[in-house]
């Protein structure tokens, strides 16, 4: 099954391909603009005995193949059988929940089986903001304790964020090597599975936040020859995490970690290296006759890269070198040299080939090239429309010029109001693509609408606001408006919602006016709140709350608030949700600064009680910030191991702080009558 000509024949719609037999070779197909209808876009079966042996994919292109439902979930591949070959294809982009390559082993014909998957481009996954996100599954718990022996090398992972676990390594006997990791969040997981060789990989972080390593659990699992570098995750994201274990694991839970080898690794400029990670009253087991050997630590990011949870006793730590100024978890098996670092030509930071021949790690180099993966004939990586860049239109004020201007719009482009101009809305103003809607530096261009909802974002909407002024007074009776909302329908696409420099004001013409509606199965990878006054309104500004299932999932990954003032707020300014103890996650993380909070949260349907509230938030960063006549600051920490920092800050006539549980620094807060 050939294209006549590659990447030419398109499979649209809802379609999906099986194939089964011996010999079998799929080559130049193309999935877009659709989604299976099925649970598998490929797979290598067509039904239960009906398997692929000795087959071959190459070529091929699952391009953003999703489903509109993005916790609908689906696999883009199902590998069944034996000795078959995955090669040269390119799967980019999937929004959905599941997992985009999966491995089956749930049948003796399908064990043992000898795959390899090779030189294959996965390329941007978006943060699904559940479990379910893995990009490369190899096994399930239920069959853990089975070998697959498949083969996976020489691909080139880009920026797979869906979830903790980049690949999920799920049974037993498998290799990972000479794989590319391009600022991609989470970690190669060795989550179940015994004897998995993990070598010659090349981690590259680039300072990106929660980009991480390899995770070691289980037993005789080999890690060596490794490059890592620029890698900031912590806890279960580090860029080198070996775990505790539950004393005689149930198979679903975590093996202890038993004659590990961990050697020849070369770690640069990488922050929050695990050892006895997860250690609770649960995971007890710590590592077992395991080898931490002629290792390389070379940081100038964090003087305390090791983080050490539980006792190391088991670990035999020989040989490792680590920069001066650098603390090493204990003082033997570790020898002190100076931080040297230069750049070969590809880039690559490393110490001096005297070093690196102490521990046998000669001649480093990316072991395969982006452009040596994937099918040859399609472009790389799904667009990341930029706001701004595209083309600028002027628009003149008056009513609904702004909605005849957005309708003409294109992605990234800028719609560009007149300084102190008014405009008016008799109809929704809906954006389904990347729009900025600005005015220039001066007098603050004003928005009103008649309608209970001033601007809305569809999928693969985000919004750029920047010097307006949006005002209620022309909204309708009744409660329940909004100025921004995302759709009552599930978006697959996350979306971006930035406010700079803008005065929201006056949105008290009925109750629970809020600046900001969203509903279930939404997903913001950022909301920012700059240099802006929010004045007079009777709900919330931020209430992204909407998925109280318990199950892990949350409505934003990113919330940024610096330099805003908020007055007379009836509802809560922030209210950030995520339930459950799910840890395959990374966020929310929220950062507040330099923000007062004056007369908010004392509404009596402000269900919750405060100004603020952050439930099950993973980093939280408040600094600067003031509260006058103000409810409570609420804080519910979950599991996770939450890092909450509140900094110099002053609460006059306000509530107190109220949480859960301590786990938390409040550092130079005042408390006034």
């Amino acid at each position: 099954w050939q294209a006549e000509a590659p990447g030419k024949v398109f499979l649209e719609g809802q379609s999906n391909l099986g194939l089964s037999g011996k010999y079998l070779v799929v080559s130049g197909l193309v999935f877009r603009n659709g989604y299976t209808p099925t649970s598998t876009v490929i797979s290598f079966r067509t039904g239960d005995d009906a398997l692929a042996n000795h087959s071959r994919v190459t070529q091929c292109v699952i391009d953003n193949y999703s489903r509109p439902e993005r916790y609908d979930s689906d696999f883009w591949v199902h590998m069944y059988g034996k000795h078959n070959t995955f090669d040269h294809n390119s799967l980019i982009g999937k929004r959905n929940r599941g997992v985009t390559f999966a491995v089956r082993l749930n049948t003796e014909a399908s064990q043992e089986n000898g795959h390899i998957i090779e030189y294959n481009y996965f390329g941007p996954r978006q943060v699904l903001a559940s479990n379910g996100g893995e990009t490369l599954r190899i096994g399930t718990s239920h069959y853990s304790r089975t070998n697959s022996n498949s083969i996976v090398r020489n691909n080139y992972f880009d920026q797979c964020d869906g979830e903790l676990e980049i690949i999920s390594n799920k049974s037993g006997g498998n290799t990972f090597q000479n794989n590319v990791f391009y600022r991609c969040k989470g970690t190669l997981t060795m989550r179940h599975g015994q004897n998995t060789l993990v070598e010659n990989n090349y981690f590259l972080g680039e300072g990106k936040p929660n980009t991480g390593g390899i995770r070691v659990i289980n037993e005789y699992q080999t890690v060596r020859n490794n490059y890592l570098n620029g890698l900031t995750g912590y806890r279960f994201r580090g860029p080198l995490v070996i775990m505790n274990g539950v004393p005689n694991s149930p198979i679903n839970r975590y093996n202890q970690v038993v004659d590990a080898v961990v050697e020849n690794n070369l770690m640069v400029d990488c922050d929050n290296v695990q050892l006895c990670a997860g250690s609770d009253e649960e995971r007890s087991a710590i590592p077992t006759g395991s080898r931490f050997a002629n290792n390389v630590f070379m940081s100038q990011r964090n003087p305390t890269p090791f983080v050490v949870y539980d006792d190391i006793s088991g670990i035999t730590f020989e040989n490792n070198l680590i920069n001066e100024d650098v603390a090493p978890p204990q003082e033997a098996g570790f020898t002190q040299i100076a931080y040297s670092l230069s750049k070969n030509e590809e880039g690559l930071l490393l110490p001096s080939p005297e070093v690196l021949s102490q521990i046998g790690f000669e001649n480093p180099a990316l072991p395969v090239s982006k452009e040596a993966t994937g099918a040859s004939y399609y472009p790389k990586a799904e667009a990341e429309i930029a706001f701004a860049s595209g083309k600028t239109i002027d628009v003149a004020p008056g009513t609904n010029t702004l909605l005849d201007a957005l309708a003409t719009s294109g992605p990234g482009d800028v719609l560009q109001l007149q300084n102190g101009g008014e405009y008016l809305l008799t109809k929704d103003l809906v954006a389904v693509h990347p729009v900025s809607i600005v005015a220039p530096a001066g007098d603050k261009a004003t928005i009103r609408s008649s309608r209970p909802v001033i601007l809305t974002i569809e999928n693969e909407g985000s919004l750029a606001l920047n010097n307006l002024a949006f005002d209620g007074s022309k909204s309708p009776d009744q409660p329940g408006n909004s100025v921004v909302s995302t759709s009552k329908y599930s978006m697959n696409r996350n979306y971006r919602l930035i406010v700079e420099n803008c005065e929201i004001r006056d949105l008290d013409v009925n109750h629970s006016f809020h600046f900001l509606t969203v509903y279930r199965s939404t997903m913001a990878d950022e909301v920012k709140l700059s240099n802006s006054t929010f004045t007079n309104v009777t709900g919330s500004i931020l209430s992204m709350a909407r998925e109280t299932d318990d199950l892990g999932m949350y409505n934003v990954e990113r919330v940024n608030i610096s330099d805003c003032r908020f007055e007379k707020i009836g509802g809560s300014v922030a209210h950030i949700y995520r339930g459950g103890t799910d840890e395959s996650t990374f966020g929310p993380i929220v950062n507040v600064q330099s923000s007062e909070f004056v007369e908010v949260g004392k509404d009596k349907r402000n269900k919750t009680g405060n100004s603020l509230r952050f439930h099950g938030v993973q980093l939280l960063e408040m600094e600067g910030c003031t509260w006058e006549d103000s409810a409570p600051l609420g804080l519910h920490l979950t599991n996770g191991e939450p890092r909450t920092n509140i900094r110099e800050s002053l609460f006059t006539r306000s509530g107190l702080i109220e949480f859960n549980r301590l786990g938390f620094n409040a550092i130079n807060v005042d408390f006034k009558l």
